[in-house]
C-alpha cells in the first residue's frame, strides 16, 4: 500500500514539474532584444523600457539596444542579436526604407520582429508592426489649429524625420484639413529631425525671415519644446501657438501651464506592451498577426488635459 502511495506521490510530482516547465521553463530561456531608434528622447525612453518590463512579466529576459538613430547601429544590432541567439525583437526602426533590409536578415535567421511606434515599408516581413493612427489624430489635430487660429494667420510647419512614415502620415493628416481654409499660410516648411535643439534653431531662424507667424505646428512633443525655447528667447511665446504630437511630460506640464496649445497622445506603453504579447503569443505558436495595427490618438488641449497622465496614460 505504501508502495502504491509512493508511486502516485511521484507521478502526481513528475506531471506538476512538466506542466510547470512547459509554462515557464521555456520562456525563461527565451530572449526579446528592445531595439530602440534612440534613447536621447523621453518618449522612445518609456517606449523601450515599457516593452522591456512587458517581456519579463511574461517570464523572458529582455535587454534593451539604442541605434543612435542610425541606420549603421541598427544594422550591428541585427547582425549581433542574431549571432547571439535571440529569440525575438522588439523593434523600433529608424528609417522606414533603410531598416527593411534588418528585418528581412532577422526574418531570414527565423527571428520574429514586431515593429512598434514606426513602420517600415514592406508588408510580410515584420511579423506584426503596431503603430499610432498618425494621420487621424493629426486630422483632429488640424481641426482644433483652424478653430484656435480663427480659420486664418500664418504658421510654420516642423517635420521630424524625412524618413520616417510619421513624419509624413502626421503633416498629411494635418494639411489635410488645414490646407482647406486659404487664409491659413505656411510661410516655412522644414524638418528638425524630431529633436529639440533643432527645432530651436530651425524655428529661430525662420523667425528672422518671419517675425509675425501665429503658430507652429511640430511633428512631435520634442520640436514643440525646442519651438516653444526659441519663441520665448524672440519675445514672442505668449503670441504664437504651440501644436505637437506624442503626449510627452514636459508637453503635458507646458499644456498645464498654458504654454503649449495642444498636442496629440498616442502610448508608447501601449505600444509596447501590444508588441511583447504579440512576441509571447508567437511563442505560444500563433503564426497568424495583423500586418498592422493602429492605436488611436487623442487630442490633448487646456481644457481637457485632467483626464490624461503622460505617455498615454489616462488619469
Amino acid at each position: 500500500m505504501k508502495t502504491k502511495v509512493y508511486f502516485f506521490l511521484m507521478l502526481a510530482l513528475s506531471l506538476a514539474m512538466i506542466h510547470c516547465k512547459r509554462n515557464t521553463g521555456n520562456n525563461a530561456q527565451k530572449k526579446m532584444a528592445v531595439v530602440i531608434s534612440t534613447l536621447n528622447n523621453p518618449w522612445f525612453v518609456v517606449l523601450g523600457e515599457s516593452a522591456a518590463e512587458r517581456a519579463r512579466e511574461l517570464g523572458y529576459e529582455a535587454t534593451i539596444f539604442d541605434s543612435q538613430n542610425n541606420t549603421s547601429k541598427e544594422a550591428e544590432h541585427f547582425e549581433n542579436l542574431i549571432a547571439a541567439g535571440y529569440d525575438a525583437i522588439l523593434f523600433n526602426p529608424t528609417d522606414s526604407e533603410g531598416s527593411v533590409s534588418n528585418v528581412k536578415r532577422a526574418q531570414q535567421a527565423g527571428l520574429p520582429t514586431f515593429c512598434m511606434d514606426r513602420e517600415i515599408n514592406a508588408l510580410n516581413v515584420a511579423t506584426s508592426q503596431i503603430t499610432s493612427d498618425n494621420f487621424t489624430g493629426c486630422v483632429e489635430l488640424g481641426e482644433y489649429f483652424v478653430r484656435t487660429l480663427n480659420k486664418k494667420g500664418k504658421y510654420v510647419e516642423l517635420l521630424g524625420l524625412v524618413g520616417d512614415n510619421n513624419t509624413w502620415n502626421r503633416s498629411k493628416g494635418f494639411h489635410s484639413v488645414v490646407d482647406q481654409f486659404p487664409a491659413l499660410e505656411m510661410v516655412a516648411q522644414q524638418s528638425a529631425d524630431f529633436d529639440r535643439s533643432k527645432a530651436m534653431e530651425v524655428l529661430e531662424s525662420v523667425l528672422q525671415s518671419n517675425p509675425d507667424i501665429d503658430a507652429v505646428f511640430c511633428g512631435n512633443d520634442a520640436m514643440a519644446m525646442g519651438a516653444y525655447q526659441a519663441l520665448v528667447a524672440a519675445g514672442k511665446a505668449d503670441s504664437v501657438h504651440v501644436f505637437g504630437f506624442d503626449g510627452a511630460k514636459d508637453v503635458m506640464d507646458a499644456i498645464k501651464d498654458g504654454k503649449i496649445t495642444a498636442t496629440a497622445m498616442q502610448s508608447p506603453k501601449a505600444m509596447a506592451r501590444t508588441a511583447a504579447e504579440l512576441a509571447h503569443a508567437y511563442f505560444e505558436g500563433e503564426r497568424q498577426f495583423t500586418q498592422k495595427t493602429p492605436l488611436q490618438v487623442k487630442v490633448v488641449t487646456q481644457q481637457n488635459i485632467d483626464r490624461f497622465g503622460a505617455y498615454g496614460s489616462d488619469n
